[in-house]
């Protein structure tokens, strides 16, 4: 009875601390967040393209981040993997919407299965302001 209760009641903190990690990951950095659920393409047999749709609230002044995200892919053998991958972007000042997309080859022998991508799932998304980036890298030109 008592594990019970405690289960039920750490469930909403668990949900709130993973929804707030998809969308902003700092304080300090402006909100960002997908804009839908990764887009994946297959291209040959174990060749894919996973393409995020990224939106942030900079307020014109822009945002470079990374993405941390979890394939999930087996081949027609039936093995199955997770792998976890990181992906860089960049928002412009004067958008504030961008895309990013990551080429990936998933086999457990190159080319020799065909595979299949079950789930996409993003872990984290980092930003920093883009004007604070800027001035760190004049500073350290210097």
């Amino acid at each position: 009875m008592r594990t019970r209760s405690m289960t039920t009641s750490l469930l909403p903190a668990l949900a709130l601390l993973s929804l707030g990690a998809a969308g902003v990951t700092s304080a300090a950095g402006p909100a960002v967040s997908l804009t839908q659920d990764p887009l994946v393409m297959r291209l040959s047999k174990d060749e894919f393209r996973i393409v995020f749709g990224i939106h942030t609230q900079s307020a014109g002044r822009g945002c470079n981040g990374v993405i941390r995200y979890r394939v999930d892919w087996k081949t027609e053998d039936g093995t199955s993997r997770s792998e976890t991958r990181l992906v860089s972007y960049r928002v412009s000042p004067s958008a504030s919407r961008a895309i990013t997309v990551d080429r990936q080859y998933f086999d457990t022998a190159e080319g020799q299965h065909t595979t299949e991508v079950v789930k996409v799932s993003v872990n984290r998304i980092s930003c920093i302001d883009g004007s604070e980036s800027h001035a760190a890298q004049l500073a350290s030109a210097r």
